[in-house]
C-alpha cells in the first residue's frame, strides 16, 4: 500500500513539474542568483546580522546547483530559500507570472489552515465536507512526517520573515501549498480525537460554498458602537489615502465617544503619512515623534582605505573609523530626524483609547504605533505586531520574476528596535483554540472590559 502511494506521488510530482517551463539558460540562472546576492551585499540594511561566511558559501554552492534545476519554478524556489536566510519580512523573491501556486483547493476538498495554539488547525472547509472534516480539526502528519517536521524541512526554509511567530503563522497557512497536480497525504485528528487519512491532489474546487461561511469583506474603515459610550473603529489598511476622508466623515459620531477602540489587527501597512493623518485627531499633542531611520552608506574609496585599518586604529580617529566601518559594511547614514508638527484646528478625540494589534499589524501600521507610543490615554492590547518595516529596493530577475531588498532600518525615536521583535502590547491577549471554536474575540472583550473601568 505504501509502495503504491509512493509511486503515485512520484508520478504526479514528475507530471506536475513537466508542465512548468524551463526557459532560463544556465547563464540566466547564474546571473539571477548573482544579481540577488550582489544587491543584498550592497543594499541590505541588516547585513551585519548575517553570518557572511554562511551567506557567501551558500552562494558558491548555488552557482552549481541552480544550473541543474529542472525548470524555472525549481530555480525560483532555490532563490526563495536563499532569500529566507536573511530573515527579513521586507526582503523577498517572487515567482514569475504564469507559475501559480495553489493553497486551499484539492478538487472535492477545500481546506483552510491557520496557526492556533501552535497547531495546524483546519478553520474552514467546503460546505459538503464539514461533517467529514469538522471545524477545528488538526493536521498532525503530512506525507508521513509529523506536521512540525514537515514544516521544518519543506515549508519554513522558503519563507522570508523577521519574526519566528510570523514564520510559524505563514508556515501553517501555507502547509499544503503547491502546484496544480501536486499530491499530499495528510493525517487529520478531529475534535473528537478520531483520526482520518486523506490523499489530496491540488485541483480547482468547483464547490463555492464554505463552512463556516466567509466573514464579510473588511472595509477600508469599519465603524460601530460597542455600547452607548464606547466607539469602535477598524483601520484595516494605510495603502489607500481614502481612509483619511472616511475617518473624517465619522468624526461627528466619534466626538460622542467616552471610550475608543482602534483596531489595527488586520492592517498590513501602506503609507505612514496616511496613518499619521488619522492619529493627529486622537491626541492633543502638537508634536508627534515617529521612527528614526538609517541606511547603509557606501563610499568606494573609504572601503579601499579600510582594508588597511584595524579596529584599534579607529580610536579617536573619525577618518579611520569611517574607513574601517565602510570596509566591513557597517557604515550607516542616519536620516535627519525631525518630529511631525501638527497643524489642526479641528476638535480632537482624547478619551481612554485601546489600540488593538496582532501578528498582521505590519509596516506603516507599526509606524502608527510608534507615533502613539507616548500617548498616556492610549494602551496597546493583543499580540505582538508583525515586526517588519522599511523601504524595499525592487528589481526584476530573469524569466519574469522579481525581488525586493530592505534598504532602511526603522527604530523607536530612542533607538529601541522593533524589527525582528515586534511591538509588544501593554496587555497581552492571545486567542486560544477554544476561543476560535466558540467564535469569541478575547482581545475585543478585554478591551471593552478595560474601557468600562476607565470611563
Amino acid at each position: 500500500m505504501k509502495h503504491s502511494f509512493l509511486l503515485t506521488f512520484i508520478f504526479i510530482t514528475i507530471s506536475t513539474f513537466a508542465q512548468i517551463p524551463n526557459k532560463l539558460s544556465p547563464a540566466d540562472k547564474i546571473y539571477g542568483l548573482s544579481k540577488f546576492w550582489q544587491e543584498v551585499n550592497y543594499n541590505f540594511i541588516y547585513l551585519e546580522k548575517i553570518d557572511r561566511n554562511m551567506w557567501d558559501n551558500r552562494y558558491k554552492e548555488l552557482i552549481t546547483s541552480v544550473q541543474n534545476t529542472k525548470n524555472d519554478y525549481e530555480y525560483y524556489r532555490e532563490l526563495q530559500k536563499f532569500c529566507a536566510l536573511l530573515k527579513d519580512g521586507h526582503t523577498n523573491v517572487y515567482l514569475p507570472k504564469g507559475i501559480e501556486l495553489m493553497n486551499t483547493m484539492f478538487g472535492d476538498y477545500r481546506l483552510f489552515i491557520e496557526n492556533i495554539d501552535h497547531k495546524a488547525i483546519i478553520t474552514r472547509t467546503n460546505l459538503s465536507k464539514k461533517d467529514e472534516i469538522p471545524f477545528g480539526s488538526e493536521i498532525i502528519e503530512v506525507n508521513g512526517k509529523p506536521t512540525q517536521t514537515y514544516i521544518n524541512e519543506n515549508v519554513a526554509p522558503y519563507i522570508s520573515s523577521s519574526t519566528d511567530y510570523v514564520l510559524e503563522d505563514w508556515s501553517m497557512s501555507r502547509l499544503l501549498q503547491g502546484l496544480e497536480g501536486e499530491t499530499f497525504n495528510v493525517k487529520i485528528r478531529k475534535p473528537d480525537n478520531k483520526i482520518i487519512i486523506l490523499n489530496l491532489t491540488h485541483k480547482k474546487t468547483e464547490e463555492k460554498e464554505v463552512f463556516p461561511a466567509f466573514e464579510k469583506v473588511r472595509e477600508l474603515l469599519d465603524f460601530k458602537w460597542v455600547n452607548d459610550k464606547i466607539a469602535y473603529v477598524a483601520l484595516n489598511s494605510f495603502s489607500n489615502e481614502k481612509i483619511d476622508s472616511l475617518f473624517i466623515q465619522k468624526l461627528p459620531e466619534l466626538y460622542k465617544a467616552k471610550g475608543l477602540i482602534v483596531d489595527l489587527r488586520y492592517n498590513g501597512g501602506g503609507s505612514t503619512t496616511i496613518g499619521t493623518e488619522i492619529l493627529k485627531y486622537l491626541t492633543n499633542d502638537k508634536i508627534l515623534y515617529g521612527s528614526k531611520n538609517s541606511s547603509r552608506l557606501h563610499i568606494p574609496s573609504f572601503k579601499a582605505w579600510g582594508k588597511f585599518v584595524t579596529e584599534k586604529d579607529t580610536l579617536n580617529d573619525a577618518w579611520r573609523k569611517k574607513a574601517y566601518l565602510t570596509y566591513n559594511d557597517k557604515f550607516y547614514y542616519d536620516f535627519d530626524y525631525k518630529p511631525d508638527t501638527i497643524k489642526l484646528d479641528a476638535k480632537r478625540i482624547v478619551v481612554p483609547t485601546v489600540l488593538l494589534l496582532g501578528h498582521n499589524t505590519a509596516s506603516a501600521a507599526e509606524d502608527f504605533l510608534i507615533y502613539a507610543d507616548n500617548q498616556k490615554h492610549m494602551i496597546k492590547m493583543g499580540d505582538k505586531s508583525f515586526g517588519s518595516t522599511g523601504q524595499p529596493l525592487m528589481f526584476d530577475l530573469p524569466g519574469g520574476g522579481s525581488a525586493r531588498i530592505c534598504t532602511k532600518k526603522d527604530s523607536y525615536p530612542d533607538g529601541r528596535e522593533f524589527v525582528g521583535y515586534g511591538i509588544k502590547p501593554d496587555i497581552e491577549v492571545k486567542p486560544t483554540l477554544n476561543d476560535f471554536l466558540t467564535k469569541k474575540d478575547p482581545v475585543m472583550e478585554k478591551a471593552v472590559d478595560y474601557l468600562k473601568k476607565k470611563i
